[in-house]
């Protein structure tokens, strides 16, 4: 199965963040990108690729185990960046050295159960807005459009293992579909029930 490890924002902090992108989809070559939708927003803290489920019961002590390590933080979504004219993302401001500190865990965790986590990349606390699909879209007037946000705090408080399915239709626009597997309140130990 494939995974990875994130923490996901309240719907009212989703809300705010849409509003503020909204506008976006009028700039010239919006139509060209891959619009994530609000509804899969999230920070990726370790992203691990194909996992065996056999790995599982390691994979979720250990990250229950992160979780733990690591005080519930405050964040909140900040202005616009871009990697390059490939992906369009916001940021955040607010206790991101902690944030960090929870993804180095997590990762690290993982890596002791045994998955493949993906360390191309050192962390860089970032929401994903858009990517560009084939057509080069100039990414700088969408990233300027977000220089200025600044949106509500909010309380990062459990860690979420995330199963990622992949489409297989192949029917354009088609997302992936993302469904928990498994959530650590952090700062305590035990299990977040699904739903929680």
């Amino acid at each position: 199965m494939r995974l990875f490890a994130a923490v996901n924002p309240p719907p009212e902090v989703v809300a705010e963040l849409a509003a503020a992108v909204a506008p976006l989809h009028s700039l010239p070559g919006a139509a060209h990108l891959r619009w994530t939708a609000p509804d899969t927003w999230h920070f990726t803290l370790a992203f691990l690729g194909e996992v065996d489920e056999a790995l599982l019961p390691e994979l979720t002590e250990r990250l229950a185990r992160a979780a733990h390590r690591h005080p519930p933080h405050e964040l909140r979504f900040a202005r616009g960046g871009r990697f390059g004219d490939r992906v369009l993302w916001v940021g955040a401001d607010g206790e991101r050295t902690v944030l960090r500190d929870l993804a180095r865990s997590t990762a690290a965790g993982a890596r002791r159960a045994g998955a493949a986590v993906d360390s191309t990349h050192d962390f860089h606390a970032h929401l994903t807005l858009a990517r560009a699909s084939g057509h080069p879209v100039r990414l700088r007037p969408y990233a300027e459009g977000l220089a200025d946000f600044v949106g509500m705090p909010w309380t990062v408080d459990r860690l979420e293992l995330v199963r990622s399915r992949l489409p297989v239709s192949g029917l354009p626009g088609e997302r992936p579909r993302y469904e928990t597997v498994g959530a650590w309140e952090l700062g305590r130990s035990g299990v977040v029930p699904d739903g929680g």
